[in-house]
């Protein structure tokens, strides 16, 4: 007499939710090449000429029907400038999320070291926890950017730098030096990468600028985004009475207009430092005063940030 038909041996419980989270890893990934594709405008012959997966697969990868393997997925994720990561990411839910990662890794995408310095120390600032502020102070020369920066960083138990000393120290030469060596594109490059390097590995100080840094657009755009920036204004007499007081005399050496000069100076710049993000006039105020309102403005405003 023959015994019952044995029944097949059962698949594990969890192996049904194991299929369809295969399956939807899979359609995830699909719809991300081909979003990325899209987006780029890349027909899929070019994207399989580039990646070296055929067409064929490449049209059932992107409905979700191909399992692809990880080094041929590496190849399609550098023809569409992305990576692997980008592509299997799990918290992605619309095309247009994936067109702007697409978009910013394209942006990214062969950028030299100094500016991919000035990539990093932005997403830092704005993403990473529990860093403190690096306060800048802008202003020509005379404003008080070392006096105050000095008296605040002892103020808020913050580091003191300066950027044109970290700028000689990069370059074994003095801004004179540098200037007449190598001329002022050479020193606004080395400027921006010394800033981009500085903010990438600095949590939080007090940082005194160069005068002219708000003329290089690209630069100060980059402290402006790392940074919260102080401009302490003046009028002109006060900027020439003080470097005075320092014991220079070069501002009225063997040139009669010289005071004409830093009003114009200080004219055209005016916009540019408007830009910050505090305001403090400083004109007629003694240090102790000008500190406590620097100090006073940059904590209201970190209250509001946070």
């Amino acid at each position: 007499m023959t015994g019952p038909t044995p029944r097949p041996p059962r698949p594990p419980r969890n192996e049904g939710a194991r299929a369809r989270a295969r399956r939807a890893m899979l359609k995830r990934v699909g719809a991300r090449v081909r979003a990325i594709r899209d987006g780029q405008g890349m027909p899929r012959r070019t994207l399989a000429d580039r990646s070296g997966v055929s067409e064929r697969f490449l049209a059932q990868l992107e409905v979700g029907a191909g399992n692809i393997s990880v080094a041929r997925l590496a190849d399609v994720a550098h023809a569409l400038h992305t990576s692997p990561a980008a592509l299997l990411a799990v918290h992605v839910d619309a095309d247009q999320d994936l067109s702007q990662r697409a978009a910013i890794d394209t942006l990214v995408d062969q950028r030299t070291p100094a500016e991919l310095g000035e990539v990093r120390a932005w997403l830092e600032s704005r993403f990473r926890a529990g860093r403190g502020p690096v306060v800048a102070l802008l202003g020509v020369r005379g404003a008080g950017k070392s006096t105050i920066g000095r008296r605040l960083a002892a103020r808020m138990a913050l580091p003191f730098v300066e950027l044109d000393a970290l700028i000689e120290e990069a370059a074994g030469l003095t801004l004179a030096e540098i200037f007449e060596l190598h001329g002022e594109a050479y020193y606004r490059r080395l400027e921006r990468k010394t800033l981009a390097d500085f903010l990438s590995g600095t949590a939080a100080a007090v940082l005194a600028t160069g005068g002219s840094l708000v003329s290089d657009a690209e630069t100060f755009l980059l402290l402006r985004r790392r940074a919260l920036t102080v401009w302490l204004k003046a009028r002109p007499e006060d900027h020439w009475n003080r470097v005075i007081l320092q014991g220079d005399q070069r501002p009225m050496a063997k040139n009669p207009r010289a005071m004409q000069e830093l009003v114009e100076l200080l004219a055209a710049r005016e916009r540019l430092y408007a830009a910050a993000d505090l305001t403090i006039d400083t004109s007629g105020l003694d240090e102790t005063t000008v500190e406590d309102r620097v100090a006073s403005g940059v904590a209201d405003r970190l209250r509001t940030v946070r």
